[in-house]
C-alpha cells in the first residue's frame, strides 16, 4: 500500500522541495482543471441516505449501455478495482507494466498470479497465457489507445478460456468517438469502468461507474454493502451527465489544450505521446527534468521503471503555461 504512488501528490513535493516563491503549479495529475460547475445541491443529499435516484439508468442512457441492469454507480473506479479480483476465477492476471498501479496488487491480494506486461504486448495479438486482461484505453501514463475492435476481440478469446477482460475507460470521455466498449457492457467476461474524476473534473467527489454483466454487479453491490456513494456527489454527477452542452464544449477545449501541450513540450525537445487530458513525454534523463521542474515549483508525475518518462497535466491557466514554457527553456539551456 505505502509503496503505491499517485499523482497530486503535493504534500510530497512541499516535503522534499519546500514552498517555492509562486506556489506550486501541480502537472502531476490527469484531472482537467477545469472542473464541472457545481451546482446547488439539494438539501435531502446531505439529510437523507442515498438512494436509488435513477443516475444509473441516466448513466446507461449516457455511456450507450442497453441494459440498465449492467451499470453500478461505485465510490470511484477505485472501488471496483480493489474489488473485482475477489468476484473472477483465480487465474493469469495480464497487467501492463508501466500503467494504472493499482491493478497488480489487487489482483495479487485475490490470489491471482500477476502476470506483467510491457507496451509490446498491447500491440500486437493477445498474450497465450492470462486469463484475464486488464486494459487501460488510452493507457495511463503511456497514452496508448486500442482500437474497440481489437478489444472486443480480445474479450470474445479471453471469455472462451473462462477468462474476463477488464478495460479502464477513465480517460476516453474526452474523445470525440473513443474506442469505447460501454455499448457492449453486459456481456458476460466484460468489464467496463467509466470515471467522473478525469474529463469532469470532479476527482474529490469519489464516484464512477462499473458496467458489466447483471449477474458481477449484483456480486460487486453486496460486496461493497450499502450507501458506498453519497448523496451530494449522486447529486452533482446527475447534473453533469445530463449537461451536454458543457460536455461538448469541455471536450473541444481539452482538445485544444493536449493538442498545445504536445506541442509545447515537442517544441522544447521532448517528444511525446499526448491525450486531450496529460501528455507522455519518455526520456532518458525524466528524473533530471522532473528534479529541474520540481525545482522551479512545478510539480510532475515521474516513472522510471521499467521506462524512463515524465507524465505532464494540463496548466490550469495562462500564467501556468507561460510558466511551464519558461521553465522548459531554462532546463533546456543549462543541459
Amino acid at each position: 500500500m505505502s509503496g503505491i504512488v499517485h499523482g497530486g501528490n503535493l504534500s510530497a513535493a512541499r516535503v522534499r522541495y519546500g514552498e517555492p516563491a509562486g506556489g506550486w503549479l501541480d502537472l502531476s495529475t490527469g484531472i482537467n482543471p477545469h472542473g464541472y460547475p457545481i451546482p446547488p445541491i439539494p438539501p435531502d443529499a446531505w439529510l437523507r441516505l442515498p438512494e436509488d435516484d435513477g443516475l444509473e439508468a441516466l448513466a446507461s442512457v449516457h455511456y450507450g449501455v442497453i441494459d440498465p441492469r449492467a451499470v453500478l454507480a461505485v465510490a470511484g473506479s477505485q472501488a471496483a478495482i480493489r474489488t473485482l479480483p475477489t468476484l473472477l476465477p483465480r487465474g493469469r492476471a495480464g497487467i501492463a507494466q508501466i500503467g494504472y498501479s493499482e491493478y497488480a496488487p489487487a489482483f495479487a491480494r485475490a490470489g491471482h498470479d500477476v502476470v506483467p506486461l510491457p507496451e509490446s504486448a498491447f500491440l500486437g495479438d493477445l498474450p497465450k497465457d492470462v486469463q484475464h486482461l486488464v486494459v487501460v484505453n488510452p493507457n495511463n501514463p503511456t497514452a496508448r489507445l486500442l482500437p474497440a475492435e481489437t478489444l472486443r476481440d480480445w474479450h470474445t478469446r479471453l471469455h472462451a478460456r473462462g477468462g474476463a477482460l477488464i478495460v479502464d475507460e477513465a480517460f476516453i470521455e474526452a474523445f470525440d468517438d473513443g474506442p469505447t466498449l460501454a455499448p457492449q457492457a453486459g456481456m458476460p467476461g466484460l468489464v467496463v469502468l467509466r470515471s467522473i474524476g478525469k474529463f469532469y473534473g470532479l476527482a474529490g467527489a469519489r464516484i464512477g461507474f462499473t458496467l458489466a454483466a447483471p449477474e458481477l454487479l449484483t456480486a460487486l453491490r453486496e460486496a461493497l454493502g450499502h450507501w458506498t456513494v453519497n448523496g451530494p456527489a449522486c447529486a452533482v454527477v446527475r447534473s453533469a451527465l445530463a449537461d451536454t452542452a458543457w460536455q461538448a464544449a469541455t471536450r473541444a477545449q481539452l482538445q485544444a489544450a493536449g493538442a498545445r501541450l504536445s506541442a509545447l513540450l515537442a517544441g522544447h525537445g521532448l517528444p511525446n505521446v499526448a491525450t486531450p487530458l496529460f501528455a507522455w513525454a519518455p526520456a532518458a534523463h525524466a528524473p533530471a527534468l522532473h528534479v529541474g521542474l520540481a525545482r522551479l515549483g512545478i510539480w510532475t508525475r515521474l516513472f522510471d521503471a521499467p521506462v524512463s518518462g515524465v507524465r505532464f497535466g494540463l496548466p490550469p491557466d495562462e500564467t501556468g503555461w507561460q510558466r511551464l514554457a519558461d521553465a522548459l527553456a531554462s532546463l533546456s539551456h543549462s543541459a
